[in-house]
Order: C-alpha cells, then structure tokens, then sequence
C-alpha cells in the first residue's frame, strides 16, 4: 500500500546520501543537517587561525559594542562566564583584545578590541563570507536574501524568547590579565 508523501516532500529531490523523504519534510531535521554541515565548514575556516566560533562572535561583539566587561559580554553572548573568561583569555594572548579594570569599579574587567582584533575580525569576515558563498551556492541572489532574511526572524523571534521577551506570533507572510 502506497503512503502519501508527508506535506512539504511531494516531489522533493531525494538527498544523494539517501536521506528518507519523510525525514526531509521536517524543517527542524533541515535546520539541524544544514547547520551541521555549515558548523563544519566555518569551524575548519576558524580552525586554520586557531580560532573558534566563540572568538569570532567576541570579536564582533566588540566591534559593535565597544568596550564591555567580561559580565556583559557574557550575559549579552548568553555565555557561561568560565568559557567567556577562557576565550578572552585567548584572544588577549593573539593581541586580539586588551582587557583592563574598570577605574570605578576595579572588580570589572573591561574588554576591548586593539586594531590586531580588527584586523583579524576583517580578514575573518571575508573568509567566512567566502564559505558562506560556498556553501549556498545553490540559491540565486535573490534566493540567498530571502533565505537570510526568514533566517533572521527565526533567530530573532529565538532570541526574544531566550532573554524572556515577548516571543512574536509569526506573521501572515593598562593591561591586565584577563583571567
């Protein structure tokens, strides 16, 4: 007895790997298998500088930022402080970042990015963008904007819910040791 196709598979390309047409209509399974595989490629990109994901997104964040303390960047990266500590800790050891006591407070510890950091967040930037082209280069231009886009909601309506925000119904369409 022929099963009909779950929604979202009628006509669906079957993955080369063999993946079960049924497991390809579920779009967490799609999340998940696609972010893996980007995981990989962007970790070897990271890898090659001796650097991992966490890096990258402090660095960022301090280029966005400014100058933060460790407590900050932790709570605004939704990262353990022990793991922030040692990934600081790294960066401040490449030249990355300078880390130095708040002068009104001297039990914070601020962060800061040096033009070393900047650099390398650049030099990151492109060839992470360059894997980014890589791997979506199945879609169009078009096709990659919208991806992008409705990757972001999802994101961001992900992140609203994590620090306890409103979650959106969705729509109709002096160097100091960093240690």
């Amino acid at each position: 007895m022929h099963q009909p196709s779950p929604p979202g598979t009628a006509g669906a390309p079957r993955s080369a790997a063999g993946t079960p047409s049924s497991v390809l209509g579920l779009n967490t399974y799609l999340m998940y298998a696609t972010g893996k595989a980007a995981r990989r490629r962007l970790t070897d990109t990271l890898a090659a500088h001796g650097l991992r994901l966490w890096h990258l997104t402090i660095l960022a964040m301090l280029d966005e930022a400014g100058r933060l303390s460790k407590g900050d960047l932790a709570t605004r990266l939704d990262m353990n402080q022990s793991d922030l500590t040692r990934t600081v800790t790294d960066l401040d050891g490449a030249g990355y970042v300078e880390c130095a006591r708040d002068a009104s407070d001297r039990r914070r510890i601020e962060v800061t990015l040096t033009p070393a950091g900047r650099h390398a967040l650049a030099r990151l930037q492109a060839e992470v963008s360059s894997t980014e082209t890589e791997l979506l280069s199945v879609l169009d231009h078009e096709e990659r904007e919208r991806f992008t886009a409705l990757l972001r909601r999802v994101h961001v309506q992900l992140e609203e819910g994590r620090a306890g925000g409103p979650v959106p119904r969705p729509a109709q369409e002096t160097a100091v040791d960093c240690a």
